[in-house]
């Protein structure tokens, strides 16, 4: 029988980018929150320290371990040593943790982090430009791995790599495990269940974001931006949302993924207790991950 692990993000208790969405809360309440909820890991955030000898006593208090977390890389304009120096305390903290990967977020050029930049307003390059990044972030894919602690990269709204078609061109120029976004590529127009047909193999990570459709859709992506489409409530938790999960989850378990499906959803955490947030993703997950035949 295929294994899945439940996780979130602490995204949903405080938002790393807009700090007026944040709950007042320590990161011992979260963790404790979340471990009510019956999820055993979390993604790590901003105030998370960045060493196990002070957060592995919390995370054993509340039976919970790190399942992934952020890093803001530069590769699109970057330098690959100058990269690998700046994930260097990560890298040694997460293979200190037993984390599973760290989420690399490609955050040169973005515009996710502008609150007055318009979504229209996201970079796009061509396929020469393409494929040259395609190298670059394959080769220090397999530095980390070779380093013990692999990489897997998030598609995401106002990045370089944010539709369909392109990421299909970054999965032709690249060797990047992939973190597969259900939330994200939807926002973005793409078809969920054709990403998993065509890229299931480099599937190595998975954020179980879901979409209020009405308020994706109701966006003007020229005046609005992605921290526009955040605080008007474009995300949210599976069993909360307009996505359908039970076939996405079907769809992973027939081309044999196992592992994480992480809870990602950045919402108003005061209209949105994540408590209440997290118990009901959970609940949702639970249910289709059974009806695909996975074992949580």
């Amino acid at each position: 029988m295929l294994q899945a692990k439940l996780g979130i993000a602490p995204i949903a208790w405080w938002n790393d980018d807009l700090a007026e969405l944040s709950d007042d809360v320590s990161l011992d309440e979260c963790l404790r929150q979340a471990a009510a909820a019956g999820l055993t890991g979390m993604e790590t955030g901003r105030r998370f320290p960045m060493n196990m000898d002070e957060l592995g006593p919390v995370l054993d208090r509340h039976g919970m371990s790190v399942c992934g977390g952020w890093f803001s890389g530069l590769l699109l304009d970057g330098d690959i040593e100058v990269e690998k120096d700046r994930i260097a305390e990560q890298h040694a903290f997460f293979k200190a943790a037993g984390a599973p990967c760290i989420v690399y977020g490609e955050t040169a050029r973005s515009v996710q982090g502008e609150r007055h930049t318009p979504l229209a307003n996201k970079p796009k390059i061509d396929e020469a430009e393409m494929a040259n990044y395609g190298r670059k972030i394959s080769d220090f894919a397999d530095w980390c791995a070779a380093e013990g602690m692999p990489i897997a990269y998030h598609h995401h709204m106002a990045a370089v790599v944010e539709t369909e078609a392109e990421l299909d061109l970054f999965m032709k120029h690249s060797s990047v495990p992939l973190l597969f976004d259900a939330g994200h590529l939807a926002f973005a127009g793409g078809d969920n269940l054709r990403v998993i047909d065509n890229h299931h193999a480099r599937i190595s990570h998975v954020h179980t974001k879901d979409i209020r459709a009405a308020v994706v859709d109701g966006l003007d992506r020229e005046k609005e931006s992605f921290l526009d489409a955040v605080i008007k409530g474009a995300f949210t938790v599976p069993g909360d949302g307009s996505l359908d999960f039970e076939p996405i989850t079907k769809a992973l378990a027939a081309k044999g993924y196992e592992g994480w499906f992480v809870i990602e959803a950045e919402q108003d955490p005061v209209a949105n207790p994540p408590l209440e947030m997290a118990r009901k993703g959970r609940a949702e997950l639970f249910r289709v991950l059974g009806a695909a035949g996975y074992a949580v």
